[in-house]
């Protein structure tokens, strides 16, 4: 068991702060459409659109939107989205994922590179740093679900591989094709999680010092303002002493 990114909690209270819920409801719109249009539009049949289902209800979207992004899903002449992953570098040369869903690919891709570029970052070719990261299901619950050795025993029966585990809560880890199995299995131990999602983890994490992580943000921020942008990933962390002047 190892310490969860301070980063990511860093990342999590600022979303709190800053989201505008209009940009936040319209991406999880997106992908439960995207998702319904793949696979049936029943949640109960279909995992990824169970899994955006309840992304969107940890969020507070409304029962009558999340309807209306599956009804769209079944409109013939409905926008056709294409799924694209962008890999490039940030500041110091930490690793980026762009995760999209666009009807514009020649939009996304030069907002995306115009972005790289104008935040001291370049974009690479696809697979270029996507080696250095992990796909796998990540299940997260607040720390009030009980301590680390709880959530740990739950987990393992569940069939997950990992647990990190900190004040703020516990992030479990299974293989991607098990997401949608070992939330079910969990909730029946734990209630009802707080996230379930897909996720890039990071193999490996680089401390960074203020200004580098200033200028992260500053291009992490940028390119998830962009109506496209469905997630970012990079593979740094913030020492305590960072994470406090941000």
């Amino acid at each position: 068991m190892a310490g969860h990114s301070k980063w990511a909690n860093i990342q999590h209270r600022k979303g709190k702060q800053d989201a505008i819920r209009s940009k936040m409801f319209s991406k999880l719109s997106k992908e439960i459409t995207v998702a319904a249009k793949m696979g049936d539009p029943d949640p109960e049949k279909n995992p990824r659109l169970r899994l955006a289902v309840k992304a969107a209800k940890s969020q507070s979207m409304p029962k009558d939107v999340i309807d209306r992004a599956i009804k769209k899903s079944q409109v013939g002449d409905g926008d056709e989205y294409t799924e694209i992953r962008y890999e490039g570098y940030g500041p110091e040369g930490i690793a980026v994922i762009v995760e999209a869903l666009t009807d514009n690919l020649n939009r996304t891709a030069s907002n995306v590179r115009s972005t790289f570029t104008k935040c001291g970052g370049n974009l690479g070719t696809s697979g270029s740093v996507s080696f250095m990261f992990d796909r796998l299901g990540e299940i997260i619950y607040d720390a009030s679900v009980g301590d680390a050795d709880t959530v740990m025993m739950a987990a393992i029966e569940a069939g997950a591989e990992d647990v990190e585990s900190d004040e703020e809560g516990h992030w479990i880890y299974c293989p991607m094709e098990d997401l949608s199995t070992v939330t079910d299995a969990l909730e029946k131990e734990l209630g009802e999680a707080k996230e379930a999602k897909l996720i890039w983890k990071p193999q490996n994490r680089t401390e960074v010092n203020l200004e580098t992580a200033q200028k992260l943000m500053k291009l992490i921020d940028t390119l998830e303002d962009d109506d496209d942008v469905q997630n970012v990933t990079a593979n740094f962390d913030v020492p305590e002493d960072v994470a406090a002047q941000l």
